[in-house]
């Protein structure tokens, strides 16, 4: 129910942004989609309802609610600051605005001074000033559509900084996790390896004494050996993931270079219960899909308009004089110019870039098309993901319960001298393996309910 509530929203809120773009757009998205729309719109009411009267009071609107780790701000904070990437978006977004500072210019009128001097054999020196004021006028409004055009480009860029700023926080808090499955993995295969190495000794002295057989010596050795590569493996994977979140932050030198993480996972918000219902209108990838679409579709407006005639006006102040001083508009003439100009012959050159404009603007079309499919898709994913992930979670920790109640048997027949060394070790084996997979299920549930939290759009609270 919540993952078709979610794609109804969505829907209806393109369809929404979809009807101020191209008319032609809209109309295939309309007729695409108005269908499911209607079949969806009512379960949406009837379900944003039941959750309205289940509302608890806890909303978790940005990403960085899913997961709460208070000690994870200052990395936050660093990254935000220092992380290539963003600062790459950031500057990106500066460039945005001076072209449309560009473009914006073109409307206004330009002034242009100059001041010469000019001295011919046999003539006495001339010296010339002029001050002149030059004017398009927008009649078509093609400059305007120009500027309107970088305008929806600053839009799209903002978005892309949105969505490199929310990935940013996401990766942290991914590489925030990994060092605390780490750590616990680790933890685990410690304390097999303690048990394997006392099984070990045991197996040994039994064989010493001549109580125990060379193969159970050789087969606790082996299981020794290849638990402390394991242990190995895991303290790498360990300082690798630390190295990682480190790299988040854009610095090798920071403060907190060893990072203390929990060795407990944090605690969260259930993002299908305590959430606010998304409906993905604030994906930065979407936003920046559709502001590409009007940007075209301006750029298409501007390219068909340049093949109109256009209008521009002139004033210019000049004077001549013998000296530099009376040059200086001591006696000025004024002229007054109005010009109309209109492209006649440029071998299809207009034509073309038109023709070029209009399918970006359908190609960007298509491109929107193709990220909110993706984005669906995200969501439908991760929903699905989160349920079949709970089971496993509330079934292992079932499995985990009885392995251990298992274990405290196996010890007491083994004390008792009802089973041998080899039943308990492979008993307490199966409990690690199980301990391990549960905390590798949980935290590929935490990990999927921060790509749940992308594919809302859930942003980072500035």
């Amino acid at each position: 129910m919540f993952r078709y509530s979610i794609i109804t929203l969505i829907l209806t809120g393109v369809l929404g942004c979809a009807s101020t773009s191209d008319l032609d757009y809209a109309a295939q998205a309309n007729a695409s989609s108005n269908i499911a729309i209607e079949q969806l719109v009512e379960q949406v009411i009837a379900e944003r309802e039941v959750r309205a009267n289940q509302q608890n009071g806890e909303t978790g609107n940005y990403l960085t609610d899913l997961v709460s780790i208070p000690a994870l701000s200052q990395y936050l904070d660093i990254a935000l600051e220092n992380n290539p990437n963003l600062q790459q978006s950031i500057v990106a977004l500066k460039i945005a605005y001076a072209q449309q500072g560009v473009t914006g210019a073109d409307r206004m009128p330009t002034v242009d001074a100059s001041f010469g001097a000019e001295n011919t054999q046999n003539t006495d020196p001339s010296y010339n000033a002029d001050v002149t004021v030059t004017w398009e006028v927008d009649l078509w409004q093609k400059l305007a559509d120009s500027n309107n055009a970088a305008i929806k480009d600053i839009a799209a860029t903002q978005a892309s900084l949105d969505a490199t700023r929310d990935l940013l926080a996401a990766n942290i808090m991914r590489a925030w996790l990994d060092i605390s499955v780490d750590q616990q993995l680790l933890q685990i295969e410690q304390r097999r390896l303690s048990i394997l190495e006392n099984n070990e000794t045991l197996v040994l002295d039994r064989y010493q004494v001549g109580l125990g057989s060379l193969e159970e010596l050789d087969s606790a050795k082996a299981n020794t050996a290849s638990t402390r590569a394991t242990v190995a493996q895991y303290q790498e994977n360990l300082a690798q993931s630390k190295r990682s979140l480190l790299l988040q932050t854009g610095q090798w030198d920071v403060v907190a270079s060893s990072p203390e993480v929990s060795s407990t996972f944090p605690s969260v918000l259930n993002p299908l219960d305590n959430l606010s219902v998304q409906d993905m209108s604030g994906r930065p990838d979407l936003r920046q899909a559709f502001f590409n679409i009007e940007a075209d579709s301006y750029r298409t407006d501007a390219a068909y308009k340049a093949m109109l005639p256009s209008f521009s006006l002139s004033a210019s102040l000049s004077d001549i004089a013998d000296s530099p001083s009376d040059a200086l508009f001591t006696n000025p003439v004024w002229a007054v110019l109005g010009q109309v100009s209109a492209p006649l012959f440029q071998s299809g050159k207009l034509k073309s870039q038109a023709e070029i404009a209009e399918l970006s603007t359908e190609q960007s079309y298509w491109n929107y098309q193709q990220t909110l499919l993706t984005a669906v898709n995200e969501v439908e994913n991760a929903s699905g993901q989160e349920y079949a992930l709970a089971q496993q979670q509330t079934h292992l920790n079932s499995s985990l319960t009885s392995a251990k109640r298992s274990i405290e048997s196996y010890q007491q027949k083994y004390r008792e001298g009802l089973v041998d060394i080899l039943d308990l070790l492979i008993v307490q084996q199966q409990a690690y393996d199980i301990e391990a997979q549960l905390v590798s299920t949980t935290h590929q549930r935490l990990i999927n309910r921060i790509d749940l939290g992308l594919a809302l759009g859930l942003g980072v609270s500035s």
